[in-house]
């Protein structure tokens, strides 16, 4: 393999990779090897029509495109380490020259990780955050916790209110006729929630048990299901439960039966202990957020709009994972929020630029300060690793390959680099 590099424009580069031509021709056969079955020729049995006869009737292309699927993984790979180049997206791949007999020659334009000027770091001045938890805070908890221990209650001879539970049928219909997804039974629906689309739920206060009612919504413009966004619809619901909350008081006994305390005074005390606990950990973290912020201000850097795509991108599959550890598919989630891929992906693109320059920036710290990830930090980093996976330390450390240890070790570094400019902060 051979390879040229080009440093373009707007932090890109084009790497021009050769590959020899008897590698390109060992792909083409396996090619044919692997797709001979598929071929019908009269006078041939099936799977042993030569690779001439077969060239002939469908071109010399014909295994072209699988065999360079079959190269490009691996030369672009090879090529990439080779560069030492810092890639931070996936290279659009085109391909310059393929032929029997001749080298296979492809281009990949690739995204580069821009270089950053680095502003100042040390002394930066934040705002100190407020830490003190006044009495309506602990009782704004006290609220939750009491919420938290609500039973609900069947009251079917009352008409719905906002915060019910309401069990209803229903099915959904558009210009008549039902449509897929649209239908649901014993479907426990909380009144007020806003799970359902446009004002399904408000149509439902006032309701009784017993009652089938007729909810007239439209679907959003943007709904996920092309075929019924924008549409006017009609679902058929029949409220078979209402249930309602009921609370319990709040006193001694509740706190004995919430708590290992005894009395109400002591629980609210220790309430106050954990949200003031609570206050200061997000109070060093925003302190820490915005340092970071205010060193991004000082310092200059350029990001690819690629790179920007790539971590929204990266994001959005965090998110996906995140919802379906509770249980609820991507699908799901994009289906009931009216939203599509594209949308989110451009809702979190800030999101994404933020953190692509705070780590940028962290980076130079490290650099700057020449900070090391110690084995210890990189062993600590294991084993609470191997805590979070329920797994031995060993075998996490057997799994991760040299660029997964590689890049915990990095990750170490730019915490360290976060809590030094931190603690140099005014």
């Amino acid at each position: 393999m051979s390879l040229q590099v080009e440093k373009l424009e707007n932090n890109t580069a084009k790497l021009t990779i050769e590959v020899p031509a008897e590698e390109l021709d060992k792909a083409i056969q396996k090619a044919y090897q692997k797709n001979k079955n598929k071929f019908n020729v009269p006078g041939f049995r099936k799977g042993k029509v030569p690779y001439a006869m077969i060239e002939k009737m469908y071109g010399a292309g014909v295994f072209y495109e699988e065999a360079a699927n079959d190269l490009i993984p691996e030369a672009y790979a090879n090529a990439a380490a080779e560069s030492e180049l810092e890639i931070v997206a996936r290279p659009e791949i085109s391909v310059t020259q393929i032929e029997k007999g001749k080298p296979f020659v492809f281009e990949a334009e690739v995204t580069l990780k821009p270089e950053v000027k680095l502003g100042e770091y040390k002394g930066i001045k934040v705002e100190k955050a407020d830490t003190k938890v006044t009495a309506k805070e602990v009782n704004a908890e006290l609220d939750k916790i009491k919420e938290q221990n609500a039973r609900l209650v069947a009251a079917d001879d009352k008409a719905i209110e906002e915060g019910d539970q309401a069990t209803i049928d229903f099915e959904g219909f558009v210009d008549g006729v039902a449509f897929e997804g649209g239908k649901g039974e014993d479907y426990p629906l909380t009144i007020g929630s806003h799970s359902f689309i446009d004002t399904f739920e408000d149509q439902l206060v006032g309701k009784k048990v017993g009652e089938e009612v007729e909810v007239n919504v439209t679907f959003p413009e943007e709904y996920q299901a092309k075929e019924l966004a924008g549409k006017p619809a009609m679902f058929k619901v029949t409220i078979k439960e209402i249930k309602v909350k009921e609370y319990p008081k709040v006193d001694d006994e509740f706190a004995q039966e919430v708590s290992e305390f005894d009395t109400l005074a002591e629980y609210k005390a220790d309430i106050k202990k954990d949200l003031v606990a609570k206050k200061k950990e997000a109070a060093a973290a925003e302190k820490e957020s915005k340092v970071i912020e205010e060193i991004v201000k000082n310092s200059e850097m350029d990001i690819p709009e690629k790179m920007i795509e790539a971590q929204a991108q990266q994001m959005v599959e965090e998110f996906a994972q995140n919802i379906a550890m509770q249980g609820i598919s991507f699908d799901q989630y994009m289906q009931f929020t009216g939203s599509t891929v594209e949308q989110l992906l451009e809702q979190v693109k800030p999101q994404a630029k933020a953190r692509i320059e705070s780590s940028l920036v962290l980076e130079e710290v490290v650099k700057a300060e020449k900070i090391e990830a110690t084995d210890e930090e990189f062993e600590k980093e294991l084993e609470d690793m191997a805590t979070r996976y329920q797994m031995e330390k060993e075998k996490v450390a057997e799994l991760l390959s040299d660029d997964d240890k590689k890049n915990l070790r990095n990750d170490i570094c730019l915490k360290k680099a976060a809590k030094f400019v931190t603690s140099k902060a005014k």
